[in-house]
């Protein structure tokens, strides 16, 4: 239940960062320096933080679908 959880939670945190490096990709515009008072702010850095740490979260569940030859999204085509 906990994994499950947190797979959820580093789901949701790189969506956001996906979001925000496509706005700041297209627009130069980044909405989370921009929601927490700039780049540098203690906040954002959080933020920051929290994405990348998502982001190697979710190598271990993407290695175990690559090992195991599937995926959820595989399946559904």
């Amino acid at each position: 239940m906990l994994m499950h959880a947190l797979n959820i939670i580093t789901l949701v945190l790189l969506i956001v960062g996906g979001l925000n490096w496509g706005l700041v990709g297209l627009f130069q515009f980044d909405l989370v320096a921009a929601i927490f008072g700039g780049q540098t702010s203690a906040l954002s850095r959080v933020v920051y933080i929290l994405v990348g740490l998502s982001a190697l979260w979710q190598i271990v569940p993407l290695s175990r679908a690559l090992q195991r030859g599937e995926s959820r999204a595989e399946r559904g085509l």
